[in-house]
């Protein structure tokens, strides 16, 4: 299939070829000469095939899991008795209070894919779909450009299969960074953000909770700040205000020690003083089998505040939440927290001042990869001063 066989960066070399002024090549003596144009026709027809071959294969993907999830499912365990008495088995170690629901989250993970395995669909991973749509305007693709995108969805005749948070990639714009990945929103191809990156992170117009804290990972690339983001840990858009009340009950102030990277690449361990807390998304479970965490799989959380979306049950479990240990830091978390969640403060002009300017940061987070795993979240608040446009 031309679709994967052929390298990405081979497309943006023929979009480039196309948009170049028509130059003739020098013939035979007495032939008129030759114009080449590289065939983007056919280009499109790949990009076209390949996206409804990804298609398949998730819908596949999906269909398989849903089968293997069927034939594994258990029924409802009693609790041994002997002699009308319960009998509680021993174990050698003592769980963690989250290893219980990280075991069966991760067990239910690696099972539940059914033995399906493709390179070019991973379950709860956002499909990475093409189109090729040469760009006059260069890297950055104008409206009419982005409206052609969405016609050779059309044409492709995938319309009607795409979700929200699918991402759309023109290859005819090029291979670096980000550069022509959009996300289908449910009507519209949505651009990246680029406040917090400068290759591009997911708009603030999506709600993070209703994908798995890695549904973006390598679809989406996040770029690497030897200051702001070491880590390369990518940007989530939460509001925390529904759990406030707990977050205020968690909160405390320690000590952690971190390794960063001076501009000039030396690394150094240091100590400094951070702002945590934890809140718990606990996953539904049905009225008819209260102790049976297989039926609550088909029961949906739905997003506080937020009609029609609901909770990725990859959000499930402990969520650490962290912030900078100063008092600006602390601030900052107690207005994320929401009214009531702590006793109200005495601003001065200059507070409310900066109050109102962060207040359209306080939804912005980053997932530390390093640090999670499933069913245990760490993010960390980023404020409005690690802005990079």
């Amino acid at each position: 299939m031309r679709g994967v066989s052929m390298p990405t960066h081979q497309y943006a070399q023929q979009a480039e070829a196309y948009l170049q002024p028509r130059i003739p090549k020098p013939s035979i003596p007495g032939e008129r000469p030759k114009v080449v144009v590289p065939d983007i026709l056919s280009l499109a027809m790949t990009t076209r095939a390949y996206t409804r071959v990804v298609m398949r294969l998730r819908a596949q993907a999906e269909s398989e899991a849903r089968v293997f999830a069927r034939s594994h499912v258990s029924p409802v365990l009693k609790p041994a008795t002997q002699d009308g008495q319960v009998v509680r088995s021993s174990s050698s170690r003592t769980p963690s209070p989250t290893s219980l629901y990280s075991h069966r989250k991760s067990s239910s993970v690696s099972n539940s894919t059914g033995g399906f395995q493709s390179p070019l669909v991973r379950l709860h991973r956002a499909p990475l779909l093409r189109v090729f749509v040469p760009s006059p305007e260069g890297e950055w693709l104008s409206d009419s450009s982005v409206v052609e995108c969405e016609a050779e969805l059309k044409r492709a005749g995938v319309l009607k299969l795409l979700r929200v948070g699918d991402v759309v990639w023109d290859v005819a714009v090029g291979d670096e960074g980000n550069l022509g990945r959009m996300v289908w929103d449910g009507s519209y191809l949505v651009d990246l953000d680029y406040k917090y990156s400068r290759m591009g992170e997911l708009s603030p117009y999506f709600h993070s909770l209703a994908f798995s804290p890695s549904y973006f990972h390598r679809v989406i690339r996040t770029g690497v700040n030897a200051v702001l983001n070491p880590g390369g840990n990518p940007i989530v858009y939460l509001d925390l205000s529904p759990w406030g009340q707990e977050l205020a009950a968690n909160l405390q102030l320690l000590q952690d020690r971190a390794t960063t990277a001076t501009p000039h690449g030396t690394l150094h361990s240091v100590v400094h003083w951070l702002h945590r807390s934890s809140f718990t998304i606990r996953p539904p479970v049905s009225p008819h089998h209260p102790h049976a965490y297989s039926h609550s799989q088909n029961l949906r959380l739905p997003i506080p505040n937020v009609a029609g979306f609901f909770i990725d049950p990859g959000w499930y479990g402990t969520v650490i939440v962290e912030a900078e240990g100063t008092n600006e830091g602390l601030a900052d978390f107690q207005a994320r927290c929401g009214p009531g969640a702590f006793p109200p403060r005495a601003d001065n002009v200059t507070s409310k001042m900066r109050s109102e300017k962060e207040k359209g940061s306080r939804r912005v987070y980053r997932v530390l990869r390093e640090k999670s795993r499933p069913g245990e979240i760490w993010i960390r608040a980023v404020r409005e001063k690690e802005r990079v446009m």
